[in-house]
């Protein structure tokens, strides 16, 4: 899994790094792991795991402790943990430098283990699916970072890993202590038992989205042209994925994005993908599963009567014709009429929770709850949280917290 020698780190400690909203189910993820092979003696922020195997012996202590309730901690060592990574670690990546340091920035809760003797491959494997739990990431003395799945993030040398590595922060974090408004109580207990009844499991510690008050909800000029550029920015991108002439696409798309007046929209990734000479494939995925998210603006734009449950993909041909039979942007805003503020925060609330639900389902091997596709689900949350205006985040930069 890691490559690393005895002489090179001490492999008797390991710590997962999280961001969390609570601790109070750190103590129960553990006994989920351990339940085989250990006998488990907890305290409430200790737990002694010793192998039940005449053949092993290694005892394992583990400690957890959380901002909450020791933020001196967190306030001397988390600046200390950034300086070094910022200092230290030559990245050979400036992106993934500065996810790293987003990613300790938001830090709140520790899980540190200490094994008797060095840890071997088979205890490595329970630690990691612990931090899976957890969502957390993974420690090593030499500096090494190993994400939520046992890659590595990035090595002592500067190298990166294998981990397809972003960011992830709990929702107190980002927002602070969490509010709560009779209006978005009410709204959260309609998604809850709308989940509900669709068999999807739902978190009721999950927070309220704030109230409309908080929001800036956009124009409906600026979510058409939001639509109508992406649109016509995902067909350059389908191409892109079956090979197809790609001089003679792009030369399509500028036409198009000329002929309804939205070339000064389009988001820095869709820029960067028109621009590069051999645009790569998986950024052309990543911008065709947008599909959804211009779905979602299609409904805000009152030219779908309905979002279907996100089990399946959008109607592409439908999703085309839509702008395609429009001769200019004019025409086509013509047709639309925008959905009020509240309908577009409730279903902002059940998509929110909806995601919730296949992160759950995910970081327990499972697949997503009811048919759902996490995929449809996380764009169709940027279209609706970008046209809130949550936060004021820009598209290419909507967060995925849950």
């Amino acid at each position: 899994m890691i490559n690393m020698t005895k002489e090179e780190v001490n492999l008797a400690f390991y710590t997962i790094y999280a961001s969390r909203n609570d601790t109070e189910d750190i103590n129960g993820l553990i006994q989920e792991v351990f339940q085989e092979g250990f006998k488990i003696t907890a305290s409430q922020k200790e737990v002694e795991i010793q192998p039940k195997s005449w053949f092993s012996k290694n005892k394992i202590i583990i400690k957890w402790d959380s901002e909450d309730t020791n933020p001196e901690y967190f306030k001397n060592n988390i600046p200390g943990m950034m300086g070094f990574y910022q200092n230290h670690i030559p990245f050979e990546d400036d992106d993934l430098q500065y996810r790293v340091m987003m990613q300790i920035s938001v830090f709140n809760t520790i899980v540190a283990i200490e094994t008797e003797k060095d840890y071997n491959d088979a205890y490595m494997q329970r630690f990691v699916e612990l931090q899976g739990k957890m969502d957390g990431i993974g420690f090593i003395s030499d500096g090494t970072l190993i994400d939520r799945d046992g890659r590595v993030i990035v090595y002592p040398s500067g190298k990166s890993g294998p981990a397809e590595f972003s960011p992830r922060a709990c929702t107190r974090k980002i927002r602070g202590e969490d509010k709560t408004t009779p209006e978005g109580k009410q709204r959260k207990e309609q998604s809850i038992a709308y989940l509900k009844d669709k068999q999807v499991p739902v978190l009721d510690t999950l927070p309220e989205l704030p109230p409309l008050e908080e929001m800036g909800i956009r124009s409906l000029e600026e979510i058409a042209r939001r639509a109508v550029a992406l649109l016509i920015v995902i067909q350059y991108a389908c191409d892109i994925n079956q090979d197809n002439d790609l001089e003679q696409s792009k030369t399509f798309v500028l036409e198009m994005l000329d002929k309804y007046g939205v070339a000064d929209v389009l988001t820095e990734s869709e820029q960067e993908l028109l621009d590069e000479e051999e645009p790569e494939h998986q950024a052309a995925v990543n911008l065709a599963w947008q599909y959804e998210a211009y779905w979602a603006l299609l409904w805000i734009l009152g030219l779908l009567d309905t979002l279907d449950f996100p089990d399946g993909i959008c109607d592409c041909d439908f999703a085309i014709n839509t702008v395609s039979n429009c001769s200019s942007f004019a025409e086509f805003v013509d047709k639309t009429s925008m959905r009020s503020a509240e309908e577009i925060l409730d279903e902002a609330d059940k998509i929110y929770r909806m995601h919730w639900a296949c992160v759950n389902h995910r970081i327990q091997g499972k697949e997503a709850p009811a048919g759902i596709s996490e995929s449809v689900v996380m764009e169709r949350r940027r279209g609706l949280f970008w046209a809130l205006g949550y936060r004021n985040e820009e598209w290419d930069h909507i967060s995925m917290d849950t």
